[in-house]
């Protein structure tokens, strides 16, 4: 990811945290960071965030910047999500060195060993639900462990037998002996180590006990040769074991840890637990759904890396917890793509046009723009012929004060081609619906002709009806209402979703050329918005379209 928005003058105060550890010489290795992904799920909007960040930051000092796999829990770990999240940050661009914490299994146990030996972790008997009632509250100091001052002999003996298989799931714990009435609950003695009898992606049944995050974290980054262990700012309380640790393990030169603000986006879904309870309940259409932030969903809605690129590094770095509002998203998709996009006329809603004084054995070809400012882009042909089609909301038999487009009686441009007047409507006798409107043209009105004889207040794209293409179009919104809270939601999807988040127009007719339309291709629908193909959904004999973002831009730099 390009960390230009990094300059000298950058105030944002992880940099400045990182340029004054340098300065004061803290370090004799270069800047190193890392981002730490559990394979338990797929990258959204917010992990970009804290990659560029942790990329962002190493670039700039000439440093290293890591992919760590944090894989020590075995029931939630697949290799899917290991390649799911390669490939993710490869479209977005950066190619770090890769590392997997499940290659560390014996350096962990060995540092859990050395805290044994030192009386600073002890095997621990209690119940998962009992650690809990012993901790304590905010406010009233925890219980000692009854098997707290076992002998550094009895735990070591103990711990190699949790090692060897010998005791179930749950039955023993080993934990730091660290203070029961500290004020952080961090450090109330927390749990290093647990028993779990499943069989890892990577390590499979190698071992039967796994090192909690808290414990593994450190080591990791000292292993790694971490300086600055960035992180989101829910570790924040998390820091002062972190530290503990490295300090009890005689580290030199120990990796920092330091947070910042977490990226929210307004009516977005970005917790990992919410995201997959909306994907496993069936709420969306998998994890790769244009609704949702991952950025498997924002790849096959039509979003591109430099957009997201773009967005994170405008966005700063916060010091608390932040929500964005989503439209700024929206703003640099848009700007990213009104540069690259190609024009085209898409019919949504049609409504048949019958030319009347057009010769119905006749067509012609009109030159019309690949895009609408940038000549370099070229043309194309597009026929033209006695039977179109045009959005049904471009006509209004009885006109209200203000429209200005086609009505009976009234005059408009059909882009690229000729002044129409609608002279007819034809209506469903049954239901009243209008099915068909008959219009004359004026050949003398040729755009490019010169023609100045009179104006008309409106220009309307259309579609010829000898070979338009027919297409399914998905027009997307928020996924959550806008009154909509995730905390108090009580997991009640169907309450916070918002029913028209996604609408399926299956009627839909394109110009001609889109039937050559590239995967790969971002298109302009005039009046529409920019859109893409289904990369799904879409085949030859059924073209699907995704609405990547619409043209309305409601966000304003320094709003």
């Amino acid at each position: 990811m390009d960390s230009k928005t990094f300059n000298e003058e950058t105030t944002d105060f992880l940099t400045k945290l990182v340029k004054e550890d340098l300065e004061n010489g803290e370090y004799h290795r270069p800047v190193a960071t890392r981002f730490p992904p559990e394979p338990n799920g797929f990258l959204h909007i917010g992990s970009a965030y804290a990659i560029w960040i942790n990329h962002s930051i190493a670039e700039k000092y000439g440093g290293v910047f890591h992919l760590r796999f944090d894989d020590t829990n075995p029931v939630k770990e697949d290799i899917k999500y290991v390649e799911a999240i390669k490939e993710d940050m490869e479209w977005l661009g950066i190619h770090p060195p890769v590392y997997f914490g499940s290659d560390y299994s014996e350096r962990y146990y060995e540092a859990a060993m050395q805290l044994v030996r030192k009386g600073k972790a002890y095997v621990c008997d209690l119940t998962p639900v009992e650690i809990t009632a012993y901790r304590g509250t905010l406010t009233e100091a925890g219980t000692d462990s009854p098997y707290r001052n076992r002998s550094v002999e009895e735990n070591l003996v103990l711990f190699q037998g949790m090692r060897e298989g010998k005791y179930p799931a749950s039955s023993k714990v080993l934990r730091a002996k660290i203070d029961m009435s500290s004020p952080n609950m961090n450090l109330r003695d927390p749990v290093l180590y647990r028993i779990l009898h499943a069989e890892h992606y990577r390590t499979r049944r190698a071992w039967c006990i796994y090192p909690m995050y808290d414990f593994a974290h450190p080591i990791q980054d000292f292993l790694e040769g971490i300086t600055h262990s960035l992180c989101s700012a829910e570790f924040k309380d998390h820091r002062a074991l972190y530290e503990w640790v490295l300090r009890e393990l005689d580290v030199t030169e120990p990796p920092k840890q330091r947070e910042f603000g977490r990226l929210n986006v307004s009516g977005l879904v970005t917790s990992k637990r919410y995201l997959r309870e909306l994907v496993e309940g069936g709420f969306v259409d998998g994890w790769d759904d244009p609704r949702l932030p991952t950025i498997k969903a924002l790849r096959r809605r039509g979003v591109t890396a430099e957009a997201i690129k773009r967005f994170v590094q405008e966005i700063g770095v916060f010091r608390q917890n932040s929500t964005v509002d989503s439209a700024m998203l929206d703003h640099y998709i848009r700007q990213d793509l009104k540069e690259r996009a190609i024009s085209a006329m898409a019919v949504l809603h049609p409504l048949k046009v019958i030319l009347t004084n057009y010769p119905e054995d006749q067509t012609e070809r009109l030159r019309l723009r690949n895009h609408e400012t940038d000549e370099s882009v070229g043309s194309r042909d597009v026929l033209f012929s006695r039977e179109l089609y045009i959005e049904r909301e471009d006509f209004m038999e009885c006109p209200v004060s203000g429209f200005h487009r086609l009505a009976p009686g009234s005059e408009v441009r059909l882009k690229g081609a000729y002044f129409i007047k609608c002279e007819g409507v034809i209506s469903d006798p049954v239901t009243g619906d209008i099915t068909e409107l008959h219009c004359s043209y004026d050949p003398e009105t040729k755009s490019g002709s010169g023609f100045q004889g009179r104006k008309v207040k409106s220009t309307i794209h259309w579609v010829s009806a000898m070979n338009g293409v027919s297409a399914e179009v998905h027009l997307y919104d928020k996924l959550l209402r806008e009154e909509a809270r995730l905390a108090e939601s009580d997991n009640d999807w169907k309450h916070i979703l918002n029913p028209d988040s996604k609408t399926v127009i299956t009627d839909a007719i394109l110009e001609e050329g889109m039937k050559h339309a590239d995967m790969k291709t971002t298109y302009q629908f005039i009046r529409h918005g920019y859109f893409c193909l289904d990369s799904r959904y879409a085949t030859e004999e059924k073209p699907v379209y995704n609405r990547v973002v619409s043209l309305k831009d409601s966000w304003k730099k320094g709003k």
